[in-house]
């Protein structure tokens, strides 16, 4: 059956900048982060250690304004997870997408992410990028006592905190080569890059009317 679809405006100012500067800061802090771990030389020790450093306050400060912005705007009910087609959407990823089956779920401006992709950006907002701005934090400020002086932050070993740092790194690795394939798998090759930069993106007949009605 054919359809016919039209451009909504589903992805606001704010959410695209907050999104692209996310993803830039992520990968600086990821470039640099394994380098300070001697896995490569890029920049050069002190100044990865310089640009991690700077990345991450500009990460925080860019994770206060998200905060305020989902809050203020309710976007953060976009997060809310629910069962409802959660087997259907991992059986999609899994096999449906290569037979070229129909999409379990419909985007709407009020209903971006489909059940699996609530459950995952649900994690790494309340689990994983938390655990990575306390451990980072705690690496910063953590000063080695001397003379008899009280450590800033008193940890006994920094060991389990680099550990927990570099594993959350890992795990936010393996999210981003996720998503780099997963916006590929739209209407077309590209309509989800597209979607992100422009703000606008095709959606079907009963989506669009879900979204007018939603507005």
């Amino acid at each position: 059956m054919n359809t016919t679809s039209k451009k909504a405006y589903v992805y606001k100012g704010f959410e695209r900048f907050w999104h692209w500067n996310q993803a830039l800061l992520i990968l600086l802090l990821a470039l640099t982060g394994f380098e300070i771990h001697s896995s490569y030389n890029l920049f050069g020790y002190q100044t990865a250690v310089d640009l991690h450093n700077k990345a991450a306050w500009a990460f925080i400060i860019l994770i206060i304004f998200a905060i305020f912005w989902h809050f203020t705007t309710g976007e953060w009910k976009q997060y809310i997870p629910t069962t409802k087609n959660l087997r259907a959407q991992a059986e999609f990823y899994l096999f449906g997408i290569f037979r070229n089956a129909p999409h379990p779920t419909k985007k709407t401006v009020i209903s971006k992410l489909n059940p699996l992709q609530r459950l995952i950006y649900l994690g790494l907002k309340v689990m994983i990028i938390p655990v990575m701005v306390v451990s980072g934090l705690s690496y910063m400020f953590y000063r080695y006592p001397q003379d008899g002086r009280i450590a800033f932050i008193n940890i006994d070993n920094l060991e389990i905190i680099a550990l927990i740092h570099t594993f959350g790194a890992f795990i936010l690795m393996a999210f981003v080569i996720a998503h780099l394939y997963l916006i590929t798998t739209g209407h077309t090759v590209t309509s989800n890059l597209k979607a992100m930069i422009t703000g606008w993106e095709e959606l079907e007949d009963d989506q669009y009317e879900d979204t007018k009605k939603q507005e």
